[in-house]
């Protein structure tokens, strides 16, 4: 599986941001697909999660209740919508796949390249 990630963007605080994550190759329904981050000087870190079928979701504290993480088999993709935007929030975002049910960055199978999100302040 080959993810690409966009959406890449500077944004004010407070404004909104869709990430997109395409995926090419075989069983990406079968995959349940994570969004991380990474900012300057810290290690990468868990934002969302969502199950194979979409029907499942998981966040870290830090973003609940102004992300949404959703899903489109269909289309091959995944998409992260962030609103309420705050400058702790610039990083680089990745998406990730993985056939487990871990969301740690350690045990996903496979990796986007990263997209940059800014927010000023």
């Amino acid at each position: 599986v080959q993810l690409q990630a966009s959406g890449e963007g500077l944004v004010q605080t407070g404004g909104s941001r869709r990430l997109s994550c395409v995926a090419s190759g075989p069983g990406f329904s079968t995959y349940a697909m994570g969004w991380f981050r990474q900012a300057p000087g810290k290690e990468r870190e868990f934002v969302a999660g969502v199950s194979w079928g979409g029907r499942t979701t998981y966040y870290a504290d830090s973003v609940k209740g102004r992300f949404t993480i959703s899903r489109d088999n269909a289309k091959n993709t995944v998409y992260l919508q962030m609103n309420s935007l705050k400058p702790e929030d610039t990083a680089v975002y990745y998406c990730a796949a993985v056939r487990g049910s871990s969301w740690s960055p350690g045990g996903m199978d496979y990796w986007g390249k990263g997209t940059q999100v800014t927010v000023s302040s």
